[in-house]
């Protein structure tokens, strides 16, 4: 991925907590000593971390039931690159590596409206697909998207089937590959997949 490795515009200082935000990772460690950080992505595709001028924050699930939370709500970015197998990160106002320690294992947010967007029309962000109801040829439910599967070649779309709630247990799951053999269409306006699948597969 080829990215600007300064950003060159910070975020106001207070920026409220976006309805749309989606987690994306989270600070693994400070990175060397003059305030950057160590980020780990959730997707091997980091376009939306690289993306955002703004990244929020909450506290490690770890964190002790009501402890304040020590993590600040937003953090500017000032400068955010690859480095090795990982992604470090500039933070304004994070000056030493004190400063970048306190932040460990913070969980990072995105608004979903500042990713990028998508280079081809059958390119799609799993968060987008998560809840859309999957039908076949002959318009029969199939159950809705629960996740996704990665299995390298390509994604797997994970459904729970009409009638069951979840959690619901793996044998109860459909699994349908995400490629264009069985898929014919994504409609996000409509919230609907299409699939060439049978109720009996």
């Amino acid at each position: 991925m080829t990215v600007p490795t300064d950003l060159n515009r910070a975020a106001p200082q207070a920026a409220a907590w976006p309805e749309d935000a989606i987690e994306v990772g989270r600070v693994l460690d400070a990175w060397g000593i003059k305030g950057w950080v160590k980020v780990l992505s959730h997707s091997t595709d980091a376009e939306a971390l690289f993306a955002a001028r703004r990244w929020y924050l909450k506290p490690s699930e770890r964190a002790l039931p009501g402890k304040p939370a020590a993590v600040p709500p937003v953090l500017n970015i000032l400068s955010i690159r690859d480095h090795g197998d990982g992604i470090v990160a500039h933070i304004d106002g994070v000056v030493d590596r004190n400063g970048a320690e306190a932040l460990k294992g913070a969980r990072i947010f995105v608004s979903r409206a500042e990713f990028p967007q998508p280079v081809s029309d059958d390119e799609f962000y799993w968060v987008d697909l998560i809840g859309l109801v999957v039908v076949n040829r002959a318009g029969e439910p199939l159950g809705e998207v629960l996740d996704l599967i990665d299995t390298g070649p390509h994604c797997v779309l994970r459904i729970c089937p009409p009638g069951l709630v979840a959690p619901i247990k793996p044998e109860q799951e459909r699994l349908i590959p995400f490629v264009s053999q069985f898929v014919l269409d994504v409609s996000l306006p409509d919230k609907r997949i299409t699939v060439d699948w049978g109720l009996d597969y």
